[in-house]
């Protein structure tokens, strides 16, 4: 009984965003520094309203993960997480990029590696999912996000930060499909690719989380044109249009 109650404390401090040293102990003191970080992140995230920043003022990170598959609740790991910093219409700095593969403690299915490139190889000599997401979620900050066809990566990422650290993403999340949808209504497709030879934009490496980042990048930025072309000026504006489509 003794013992039952001290684990619900330590259940309960751990829930409330504290760490004790016997979790600490349990976890070893690497994980548990790790997993506090990025519940403090999470936690002041929810604290913070970008909803009226200009949108050529709003800083964001566009990401993209690759991972072993489609189902993160089946089985299926992330294998890669990549990134970069946009700022408006400013130029891309690819001096603010985040990119790591990640070991998924499993195989790395042939044909994911005919697709992405990683091996089995590669995927075994990376760092653990923890440090990956503590390194990832230092690099996003409090920034907004962005990503293409967003539900399979933000399916991925909250799987991930509740096994690791008992968290869901917070981070408001904008999806450049979505954007597209209702900035070209009448287009039969919405692929990257076909929005990216739409745009002018040159493709680069597919199926990279990096250079997959960077190219959604730009067709943001090439999107932000349009929107802003239309008196619609902040966050909040945006997400109104867009629930109406």
């Amino acid at each position: 009984m003794k013992q039952q109650k001290g684990v619900g404390r330590m259940w309960h401090l751990y829930k409330m965003g504290g760490i004790t040293p016997a979790i600490a102990s349990m976890m070893g003191s690497q994980n548990a520094q790790q997993m506090a970080f990025i519940r403090s992140v999470s936690k002041e995230q929810r604290k913070q309203s970008v909803l009226d920043t200009p949108l050529k003022e709003l800083e964001i990170v566009v990401f993209d993960l690759e991972t072993t598959g489609f189902y993160p609740y089946n089985g299926d790991e992330i294998i890669s997480a990549g990134g970069i910093i946009v700022r408006g219409h400013e130029p891309l700095d690819e001096r603010r990029v985040f990119y790591s593969l990640v070991n998924p403690r499993r195989k790395v299915p042939r044909h994911i590696t005919s697709l992405t490139g990683i091996t089995n190889e590669m995927a075994q000599d990376a760092p653990d999912l923890m440090q990956v997401l503590h390194d990832f979620m230092e690099f996003i900050g409090k920034r907004v996000l962005i990503a293409h066809g967003s539900g399979h990566d933000k399916q991925f990422l909250n799987a991930a930060l509740w096994r690791t650290s008992k968290v869901n993403l917070t981070h408001r999340l904008l999806d450049t499909m979505m954007v597209a949808k209702w900035l070209e209504p009448k287009r039969e497709t919405y692929g990257l690719d076909e929005l990216l030879e739409s745009a002018g934009i040159p493709v680069t490496e597919r199926h990279h989380a990096l250079q997959d980042s960077i190219m959604t990048a730009q067709l943001w930025q090439t999107y932000l044109k349009e929107i802003m072309s239309r008196n619609i000026t902040t966050l909040a504006d945006l997400y109104a249009y867009l629930s109406k489509h």
